[in-house]
């Protein structure tokens, strides 16, 4: 600094002098009441080479040590003033700059490649077109419980006497095939009249049952 030591130091001055802006230096002074600087007209700031201290220490207790702001409020009612003032920095010495020149040093971003495992795949259709799938093997057809068939209606209803008339043998049997009759058949007919016309009787009653 050009002025002396014990000159007054405007509120830009002191902000510089810490590295911190101006509006951080009116926030403390909102929190701290033990810091007083010399307001003149039109509300300018002046601080003194005490006052400068008291920011120094308050400083460092927040932005090195991380304390709380409650945490220095304490430390200011507990240990006093004088002691937050001697942890400042001298006032001829500029505050560090708060980068190093390795922080302006650009890193390329490289993504880490992810496990095989945790890749995702993404199938946009082609992939599967291109790709037959495998022929899965036909299971071998399964053995069929055999299950009684049951008698359909035309079974049924087919009539039972189509096979009687083998049983009557002979004369009947013609008889049964034709169906023009004549008087001589009619007279080798008669002697098993009987026999058929039980037949027919039973035959009616199958069907009507």
């Amino acid at each position: 600094m050009s002025k002396s030591p014990d000159a007054f130091r405007t509120i830009s001055e002191v902000a510089d002098w810490l590295g911190v802006q101006a509006h951080v230096l009116r926030f403390w002074e909102s929190r701290f009441n033990q810091v007083k600087p010399v307001k003149r007209a039109g509300g300018r700031r002046y601080y003194r080479p005490n006052d400068m201290r008291l920011l120094g220490g308050i400083k460092k207790l927040l932005h090195e040590d991380g304390i709380t702001i409650k945490g220095v409020q304490r430390i200011l009612r507990e240990q006093g003033v004088n002691y937050v003032a001697s942890l400042s920095q001298g006032l001829d010495e500029p505050a560090e700059p708060a980068a190093s020149a390795n922080d302006n040093v650009v890193v390329p971003f490289t993504s880490k490649p992810a496990p095989a495992n945790e890749q995702i795949k993404l199938d946009l259709g082609d992939s599967a077109a291109a790709k037959p799938k495998p022929e899965t093997p036909a299971a071998p057809p399964q053995a069929q419980p055999s299950v009684p068939v049951p008698e359909t209606a035309s079974e049924k209803s087919e009539p039972e006497y189509l096979d009687e008339s083998p049983l009557l043998g002979g004369i009947a049997t013609q008889a049964w095939e034709r169906t023009d009759f004549d008087d001589q058949l009619l007279k080798q007919i008669a002697p098993v009249a009987k026999d058929l016309r039980a037949v027919l009787d039973r035959i009616e009653n199958r069907t009507a049952g």
